[in-house]
């Protein structure tokens, strides 16, 4: 079977991407600013900046010390989404105006975003039909959190988009040469987008080398091998450089000219002269290995390249951001009434919260469809059990590995676990194709039950996906624009989320739902106090007119008028120290999703 798409499916593709794009647009205006995009927000037009004068003055912008003035900030992530909201921000709010601010930093998080479902559907027609990649699209974004992040100029969803991205083109790639360089291309871009992407090749390698050795003849695998001996040889001779030195010797001491530089070039020179050498002598073998040999060579030269912070001072910068993200800060999370706060966290968390955000009618067929993933890899390796639920493939593997991979990697103990489910997005567009063959089989098995005519099939299937995708979209509609509040049916909804004790939101986005009755209220320059929200987030809603211009952002409740405060188990005492500040225990006004109190607002009585 082909692995390429039909036109028809192409255009539907396109369609779907056009069309999620227009109602993520359409949808952004009541959403808040999280904490951590408003510091996106920041960093893209200060880089905006940058750009700006590398564009009039080249010699002075491509300067170390301007480099690291302009980048310095929040250099915690690379900047290639930054950089698009930056530009975007520049072009389509300051020059053009035709977008308010926070839409202008937003549209590339749109576009991006709107590559999952047009992935989805030319990965899921290909490889079950029409049917099962229209549902795998549409399910994927009816899920209210994953709608919610999707409006965002975060790096969570476009590093999933990149991540479903890099693996189908992988997966194209092992069929045709021609997806290869693209491969490498998309890694890069992935890499360029978050540090999950580092992640990619562990996942992926084990796939191309196991396609190659099958392809290759008796020559193919001689070549074979001594790449294996190669990475063995440099995995010894790291472990070697760990035992002298010890563990945090070879990233903190890291320099560009130092044994650890000497032995990742003689790597990255052995392995490439031999994937030369199997083209020439293999080109079977080659064929499966080059999405793998074009992500070694092209993907970190797109990283390196794309971010000046790194030009100057690649090594230590690098070693850097490495160490950031490896001990990161762990943050308070409330998980069945018990406050997160440190290692090790619960094994199951990752699972559990999944299933109760996800509504049933999608957890449903995505776990189903996960565990027919599991059954047939497991029927490759035990030919009974194949006999009986059947084989899988390569295909079904890479599948059932990236679906499962996020998720298991952020459930281990020692990983920080808060945000809800944006650390394991990466997973979820894998969970909604296999999603997708299930309501396939489902809708073909009641098609049969049934004894339609082809004529009836049709109308039956858009039947049964209205009925599938009607829960959750009616979920979404309903809590938007409060996304990180949302639970599924197995939480009891939100109310029944409160009661189990699991965290109610994150971030800080719920307060737009008290800030008209803050603008309509507050009295001419009073002092006004949101819990969790920060002085750029303060800014940006001020300058999206989301909030009076005239009012002052306060340090606290003691100095405040009005005090908007998020409900979280791990700040309660805030809601303390604004009634001992108040002298009064009765909010005037607040958000309240199902009645569920997520931000409570007091006005301190006039004098």
């Amino acid at each position: 079977m082909s692995r390429a798409p039909s036109p028809t499916d192409r255009r539907i593709a396109l369609g779907l991407g056009v069309l999620t794009f227009a109602v993520l647009w359409a949808t952004e205006r009541p959403v808040g600013f999280v904490r951590d995009e408003s510091v996106y927000f920041a960093a893209a037009e200060q880089f905006s900046r940058w750009w700006a004068l590398l564009f009039h003055r080249p010699a002075s912008a491509l300067s170390d010390a301007v480099i690291t003035q302009a980048f310095d900030f929040n250099h915690e992530h690379p900047m290639l989404m930054k950089s698009l909201f930056g530009w975007s921000h520049a072009l389509f709010h300051g020059l053009l105006g035709w977008v308010r601010p926070a839409a202008g930093f937003r549209l590339p998080a749109f576009a991006v975003a709107a590559l999952i479902p047009a992935l989805l559907h030319l990965w899921g027609s290909t490889l079950w039909g029409r049917r099962a990649g229209l549902f795998a699209a549409l399910s994927f974004f009816v899920v209210p959190r994953h709608f919610f992040h999707a409006h965002l100029s975060c790096f969570d969803m476009p590093v999933a988009a990149m991540w479903f991205l890099v693996v189908y083109l992988f997966w194209r790639a092992e069929e045709d040469l021609r997806f290869a360089p693209w491969t490498g291309l998309s890694f890069g871009l992935a890499l360029a987008t978050k540090h999950n992407a580092f992640f990619l090749p562990v996942v992926l390698t084990p796939f191309g080398v196991v396609a190659a050795w099958r392809a290759a003849g008796e020559e193919g695998r001689r070549v074979l091998r001594r790449m294996a001996q190669a990475t063995v040889l440099f995995v010894g001779y790291l472990e070697l450089l760990l035992l002298v030195n010890g563990r945090s010797w070879i990233v903190t001491s890291w320099q560009l000219l130092s044994p650890q530089t000497f032995g990742v070039a003689a790597l990255v020179v052995g392995l490439a002269a031999l994937s030369f050498r199997l083209r020439q002598r293999d080109p079977a073998a080659f064929v499966r290995l080059a999405p793998l040999v074009a992500m070694g060579l092209i993907g970190p030269v797109v990283f390196y390249v794309h971010w000046p912070w790194l030009w100057y001072h690649p090594v230590d910068r690098l070693a850097w951001y490495f160490d950031f993200h490896a001990t990161h800060v762990h943050y308070a999370w409330t998980y069945f009434n018990d406050v997160l706060r440190a290692p090790p966290f619960p094994l199951p968390y990752v699972f559990v919260i999944t299933a109760l955000t996800l509504p049933v009618s999608l957890l449903l067929p995505m776990g189903v469809g996960l565990l027919r993933a599991g059954g047939r890899t497991l029927g490759d390796l035990i030919p009974v059990l194949g006999r009986r639920v059947g084989a899988g493939g390569a295909t079904e593997w890479l599948l059932g590995v990236n679906a499962l991979f996020s998720i298991c990697l952020i459930s281990l103990p020692d990983v920080p676990h808060f945000g809800g489910v944006k650390h394991w997005l990466p997973s979820m567009p894998f969970l909604a194709l296999l999603a997708g063959r299930e309501f396939d089989r489902a809708a073909a098995g009641l098609s049969a039950a049934l004894r339609l005519p082809p004529t009836r099939i049709r109308v039956m299937s858009i039947s049964l996906g209205a009925v599938v995708l009607l829960p959750a979209l009616t979920l979404t509609v309903h809590v938007h624009p409060y996304g990180t509040s949302a639970y599924g049916e197995l939480a009891g909804g939100i109310p029944g989320a409160a009661s189990l004790g699991l965290q109610r939101q994150y971030w800080s986005n719920n307060v737009t739902g008290v800030l008209p009755w803050i603008d309509a209220s507050a009295r001419q320059g009073a002092r006004v106090w949101l819990h969790e929200v920060n002085g750029l987030s303060f800014r940006d809603y001020q300058r999206n007119d989301m909030l009076r211009a005239d009012v002052v952002p306060a340090g606290g409740p003691e100095d405040a008028d009005l005090a908007a405060v998020q409900y979280h188990q791990e700040f309660r005492e805030q809601e303390v120290l604004v009634w001992q500040a108040f002298g009064r225990w009765t909010p005037s006004t607040g958000l309240y999703l199902d009645e569920t109190p997520q931000v409570v607002v007091y006005r301190r009585d006039a004098p």
